[in-house]
């Protein structure tokens, strides 16, 4: 593995590739971005303020200009302005009775809209923004329990989608890309983003990788994903790590530096196509166990208290057992040690999705 040219890329051509040694921190997306949430406020401003120079326009009858006895538009927008900021200097002011309540009924209430309008532009644009930097600095902090996804592009995106579509928070996932342009695409899902080469120590470490409930490595480059996977797992002993490999020589090097699950996208291709050629529907079928929107998803959990000395075929959640791992050891539901389960076994089985009788990943 070529050490200097793993650390000089993360992904295969990103856009914005950030220093090697520096990463920006964690943020996640705004309802609202900052130039259009400004510009809205600044549009309905000045559209309050020339309603009111029209009003005064208007009734320009009503005002008396005590420099020179005429009100003109300039004069106008001149009042309007020293009327609206409250500031007064007296010398145009309103002498009828009907300019007067116009003052006292409609311009000071929008006076007081204007007002509020400055007010809450300041505290988006300095104490509530300072405010989110810190909170997102006191999340980062407290990272724990989260997913960790170390590359966004087509498997790590269609990664995230799929774990928000099983019900896990998007603000409990944190995506590490060094593309600026991949990281907008994820903050619209409301995921925590960190612009950043995951193969640095110091930008593992910022995302908590030892408190994270689990990895998932897809870096585009295979030598890039294996580099991380080593960096995870010198940081995070006991993190469980899943890494997507696309050649299969690369599957045992995976496997050799850490990571607990290896994914070849372009094996599982191919188990499709020799399944479709095979029968008109096992394709489909493995499509929809590896989807939640299916009917149907394999499931991995470890088995209940009340499941202990019952079979396989006996599961308290109604799916259907396939296999058991006790002490490491694949076993199948047609072997014996099926038969009577014990605690610390860890089951996979086929449940029912929300598009069949239960919801989301059987859980």
């Amino acid at each position: 593995m070529a050490k200097r040219e793993t650390d000089r890329i993360f992904s295969a051509k990103p856009d914005k590739v950030v220093a090697a040694s520096k990463f920006k921190p964690l943020r996640r997306a705004v309802k609202i971005p900052v130039w259009g949430d400004l510009g809205i406020r600044i549009g309905l401003a000045l559209f309050l303020i020339f309603i009111v120079v029209m009003i005064h326009w208007f009734d320009r009858g009503g005002l008396v200009d005590s420099v020179d006895g005429e009100v003109s538009f300039l004069d106008i927008v001149y009042f309007t302005m020293i009327s609206i900021t409250t500031t007064g200097f007296g010398d145009i002011a309103p002498v009828t009775d009907s300019a007067r309540m116009i003052e006292a009924v409609i311009v000071t209430p929008i006076r007081f809209a204007v007002f509020f309008i400055f007010v809450g532009t300041a505290y988006n644009f300095i104490i509530k923004r300072s405010w989110e930097e810190w909170r997102m600095a006191r999340i980062q902090e407290k990272l724990s329990g989260h997913v960790v996804v170390l590359g966004y592009g087509i498997s790590g995106s269609q990664s995230v989608e799929e774990l928000i579509e099983r019900g896990t928070d998007a603000r409990n996932i944190v995506v590490v890309d060094p593309s600026e342009e991949r990281l907008t695409s994820a903050e619209k899902l409301g995921v925590n983003v960190m612009a950043a080469d995951a193969t640095r120590d110091e930008t593992l470490k910022a995302v908590r990788i030892q408190e994270a409930q689990t990895v998932l490595v897809s870096a585009g480059r295979d030598d890039t994903s294996i580099l991380i996977v080593l960096t995870v797992r010198h940081l995070a002993p006991k993190v469980p790590i899943s890494v997507v490999v696309r050649a299969d020589d690369n599957e045992l090097l995976a496997r050799q530096a850490g990571a607990n699950n290896v994914i070849n996208p372009v094996r599982f291709t191919g188990l499709l196509l020799a399944g479709s050629a095979k029968g008109a529907h096992i394709a489909e079928y493995l499509s929809d166990l590896a989807s939640v929107t299916g009917r149907v998803q394999l499931v991995e959990r470890v088995v209940k208290e009340e499941e202990c000395g019952c079979s396989i075929t006996d599961l308290s959640s109604g799916g259907r057992g396939l296999r058991i791992y006790r002490n490491g050891r694949a076993i199948g539901y047609w072997e014996e040690e099926c038969q009577s389960l014990q605690p610390g076994d860890v089951i996979v089985e086929i449940v029912a999705t929300e598009n069949g009788t239960s919801k989301g990943d059987g859980h």
